[in-house]
Order: structure tokens, then sequence, then C-alpha cells
């Protein structure tokens, strides 16, 4: 997940109830915190800030749980307790600005990815959060500028070029939307959103029959994007391509 990051100070340095166990306490955090295991992972960090209450990595590192526990509030508080302690670190600006999002504070999480992209404008990870905060509000041409920089910056980034196909759809030029999503296909044969993006597209430009074929097997490898809702507000596709999207699968409920 993002921001798991190593311990920021030295722990064994730290003189804890048990001086010992903190190194360990710190990585059974970040396994369970990696793994998704997240109501495991929140006593950790709990545990592990108790013992070394200025490890700016720790902080980081638990409002990361905080968001995914869906308390954005939170998180952002622990992102600010990092950065009290870091100022200079751009993790906890990265998380920050997703919490950010999560909350709609566009302009607050945009200035996040702006001040990573001032120190290093090849920075994939905030190019592409900063395309969903320029799509969210929707500029669709800077958000897709914004993609495809990324995924330059980041060779395999199939997330940002695929972000970058939908807002070329967004737009209205489907040719460049479908070579670029038939070639992450070929690339990445199991790679849904690709699939699913291409389904869309297809069946908006009347091949109804190939459509049918990419949507079996993306559905088969993630039925989230089945839900129109879970496209827009958390894979954050464009509108075009979510409303194509709906019109086949209504269309083919009705077959």
């Amino acid at each position: 997940m993002i921001g798991a990051k190593a311990p920021s100070q030295d722990l064994n340095a730290t003189p804890p109830d048990s001086p010992s166990s903190l190194p360990a306490l710190f990585q059974q955090a970040l396994e369970a915190s990696r793994a998704g295991r997240f109501g495991e992972a929140l006593p950790l960090w709990n545990h592990v800030l108790e013992q070394a209450p200025k490890d700016a990595a720790a902080w980081s590192n638990r409002g990361n749980i905080q968001l995914a526990l869906g308390d954005p509030l939170a998180a952002i508080a622990d992102q600010d307790h990092s950065l009290l302690l870091e100022p200079d670190n751009a993790d906890p600006h990265l998380n920050r600005g997703t919490a950010e999002e999560a909350l709609g504070r566009w302009d607050e999480a945009a200035a996040d990815y702006a001040w990573i992209l001032e120190r290093n404008p090849l920075d994939a990870s905030a190019l592409y959060n900063l395309g969903n905060v320029q799509g969210s509000r929707g500029d669709w041409q800077a958000a897709r500028d914004s993609f495809v920089t990324a995924a330059d910056a980041r060779p395999g980034f199939a997330m940002a070029r695929s972000s970058a196909a939908l807002a070329a759809f967004q737009l209205g030029d489907l040719a460049t939307a479908e070579r670029e999503l038939r070639s992450l296909i070929r690339r990445y044969p199991l790679f849904a959103d690709a699939r699913a993006g291409l389904t869309a597209l297809l069946w908006q430009r009347g091949a109804a029959g190939e459509a049918e074929s990419h949507w079996a097997a993306a559905s088969g490898l993630d039925p989230r994007y089945r839900q129109s809702e879970w496209l827009r507000e958390f894979r954050r596709w464009p509108p075009e391509p979510v409303a194509a999207l709906a019109r086949f699968l209504s269309l083919q409920r009705q077959a």
C-alpha cells in the first residue's frame, strides 16, 4: 500500500519498555498493512506509536490504515503529524492527498501533489493522482496529459495508460483510446480495466460481438466493473465510458 515505509528513526536506539520488541512490532504492523489486514494493523501501529511517538513513518503508515478503514479525517491528522516530524518527506503529502480526495477536497489534494511535483516533476504517483483530481473537476484534457506523463515516467504503469485512454474516450478521441486499450490488453491479457474500457468503446462504436467477448473476460476478472457507482467514485472513470458501459450492461440484461 502507499506509504508503507520502514521506520524513520532508529527504533533500537529508543528505550521503550521492551526495547527488543519494537522493531519486530513495526515489522508486524508493516506486514499486516501490506497484506490488507487493516483491522489487525491499526492496533499494531497504535502500539508502535505508544513506544516511538516521534517516528514519522509510523504516523504516515497509520494514516494509510485509517483511510483504508474509512476514516479520512483521522488519516489526514496522522499525515499532518508525520509532516510536523519530517516536513520534507514526500510520502505523507501523497498519502494526505489521497485522503483529501476521499473527502472531495480537490484544492487541498492538488496542492499536496503540486508540492511533490515541484520537487520531482516526474513523480508518477503524484502525476497519476493529480490526473484523478483534474478529472474529478471535469478537466479531462489536463487529466489526460497527467496520466500520459505518469505512464511515461514509470514504464509498466498500466493503470495510468488505461486512465489516459479513458480520458481520450471522454474527449472523443476514440481512435487513440481504442489503440491504447488494445495495446494494453496484448501486453496484459488479464487487465480488467482495459478490457472493460474496450467493451464500452466497442459497444459505442457498434461492434457488439467483440464488446461482449471482452466483457466476458473483464467481468470474470473483476465483477466490480458492473457497478457504475464504483466506476465513478472509486475507479474514477470519466462520465462517457461509464455511461457507455452502463448502456451495454442494460441491453445485455434485456437480451
